[in-house]
Order: C-alpha cells, then sequence, then structure tokens
C-alpha cells in the first residue's frame, strides 16, 4: 500500500513540477483524429471549371460554406481564412487547398463568386469558390453536416462549418462556428500536410 501511495505522489509531483507548455507539446505531437472519408462533390468554380473533390488528392484541403451576400458569419469567416492563407506562404496552392462552397446558388452564380473572391483577397490558385444546381448543393450541405435554410427575405440560415480532409481524401477535423482559433487552424492544416 505505502509503495502504490509513494508512487501517486511521484507521479502527481512529476506532474505538478514539469515545465509549462510540456502538456501542449505532447498534444501536438498527437496525431488528428480520422472521422470519415470525406463526401465526393463536383461543382463549377469561380472560372466555370468544374472541380471534384477528387481534384485535390494529394493536397490537404479546407471546405467552408458561404454565400455572398451574408452579412452574419461570411464576412467573419472569409476574412479569417485569407489571413491563414497568407501564413501558409508556398504551400498555399501547392499543398494546401480551401474550398468555399455556396448555400445561394441562385445567387451566387461564378461571376458573383469570383468577385467576392477579389474583394477578400483570395489566392485564387489555391481557393476555389464553388457553385451548382440547387439539388446538387442541398446534398452536398446535408453529407458534410451542414444545415441551410433560405427565408422569405433571401438571407440564408447556415451552420458555419469548415471541414479540414487530408491528402488521401478523409475527413479529420471539424471546426463549428467563427470563433475558431486561425493559429490552431493553420497548425492542423500544417501538421495534415506533414502525414505520410
Amino acid at each position: 500500500m505505502r509503495v502504490a501511495i509513494s508512487l501517486a505522489l511521484l507521479v502527481l509531483t512529476t506532474f505538478l513540477l514539469r515545465p509549462e507548455g510540456t502538456a501542449q507539446l505532447v498534444s501536438q505531437e498527437l496525431p488528428l483524429p480520422t472521422i470519415a472519408p470525406a463526401p465526393e462533390f463536383t461543382l463549377t468554380s469561380q472560372d466555370g471549371a468544374q472541380v471534384a473533390l477528387a481534384d485535390f488528392r494529394g493536397k490537404v484541403v479546407a471546405v467552408t460554406f458561404i454565400y455572398t451576400l451574408c452579412t452574419n458569419t461570411c464576412p467573419v469567416l472569409t476574412p479569417m481564412m485569407s489571413f491563414v492563407q497568407d501564413q501558409l506562404g508556398a504551400d498555399f496552392g501547392a499543398k494546401i487547398a480551401f474550398v468555399s462552397i455556396t448555400v445561394d446558388p441562385e445567387r451566387d452564380t461564378p461571376e458573383v463568386l469570383k468577385q467576392y473572391a477579389q474583394a477578400f483577397g483570395a489566392n485564387l490558385a489555391g481557393w476555389f469558390f464553388l457553385t451548382g444546381p440547387s439539388d446538387v448543393i442541398q446534398d452536398v450541405t446535408r453529407r458534410y453536416g451542414v444545415f441551410a435554410l433560405k427565408s422569405a427575405n433571401g438571407d440564408v440560415d447556415h451552420t458555419f462549418l469548415t471541414s479540414t480532409i487530408d491528402r488521401r481524401g478523409i475527413l479529420r477535423v471539424q471546426y463549428l462556428g467563427v470563433r475558431f482559433d486561425p493559429n490552431e487552424f493553420r497548425r492542423d492544416l500544417l501538421s495534415l500536410r506533414q502525414e505520410p
């Protein structure tokens, strides 16, 4: 019994006296969770080209859902994504891509999405703004776990979800809301980039 108590005190003392930041370093070394294969899609880009999730194999992808006339969360998310895009440097486009899918395809034509992208400083070499037929968009949002409902005044209530997908097409992390930490998001993207 004394041995067990002594051992427990030793472990507790070691834990309490460890240098600050040790737990954070250990948690950063753990691989990100694996959720499931990411739902596939083929949609139309801001340039009118067909873009499929499969086109991004070999790259880490962040998928988010927006609409250009949004006055709530999208004007917060898009600049945050633009900030992270800039922080990724040469990895952005070459190894990491962003995909923003509209939840308002009736109004968000490729031309409108391109103007929106340019207004927020999106680097279109690695950031794709996608639209498509309403039924296809509804199916994609449902499969990613996003709720979207257009109100009578044209606004679209939607869940704010950002999904990260690894180079093999596996959904790894989903961030709910606009308050996720952009530095954590960047670290997660870089962590996935480094995985085999």
